[in-house]
């Protein structure tokens, strides 16, 4: 059996779970989440547990079924805690605010850049160069995330650009910094 599909999900007092047929549906203060389940797999609630159990032992199913104690997993932990990401703009005059539903971006280019932030996803510009998503989806939240990542990534030269909070940006040696050949 799967290492991951063969460990419980424990429920929180706060969240509940309803199955119904082949649809796992999560609720809690944070909002609703659906998820599909696969037919090589069963889900069942047992004793403020949910269980996910492979229905075949073929080569998909058993690829399956860890993945998706995970995603069922996830959608438990993003309706009670949340998921964020931290983004920061690095560069001179790269700015980022936030105005009706947008997030407005100074990024170098000749115009502004503007990003239409989706409904279930909250944004929050705590200074001009750090940016918070937050969301209960943790695939929607990543996606938001690297959208605005793709809007200017980290150049290698200078290190100008958008990126992840921690993330390691390699640096390249410019072209004077290497001599000249007489």
């Amino acid at each position: 059996m799967s290492r991951i599909g063969r460990l419980p999900i424990s429920i929180p007092e706060n969240v509940q779970v309803q199955i119904n047929e082949r649809v796992v549906t999560v609720k809690g203060s944070r909002g609703e989440l659906n998820r599909r389940v696969p037919s090589c797999c069963e889900v069942f609630e047992e004793n403020g547990q949910l269980i996910v159990k492979r229905l075949r032992e073929d080569k998909q199913s058993k690829a399956l079924h860890g993945t998706t104690r995970s995603l069922i997993f996830n959608m438990v932990k993003g309706i009670s805690e949340g998921f964020e990401k931290h983004l920061q703009i690095v560069g001179m005059g790269y700015k980022a605010s936030m105005e009706k539903g947008y997030l407005i971006f100074n990024l170098g280019f000749s115009h502004l850049v503007k990003y239409r932030i989706p409904q279930e996803i909250t944004v929050e510009v705590s200074n001009p160069t750090t940016i918070c998503i937050r969301g209960c989806d943790k695939q929607k939240v990543g996606e938001v995330a690297a959208e605005i990542r793709a809007l200017k990534k980290p150049e290698p030269y200078k290190g100008k650009g958008i990126r992840y909070r921690g993330e390691v940006v390699r640096r390249k040696i410019g072209k004077a910094a290497l001599g000249s050949k007489g």
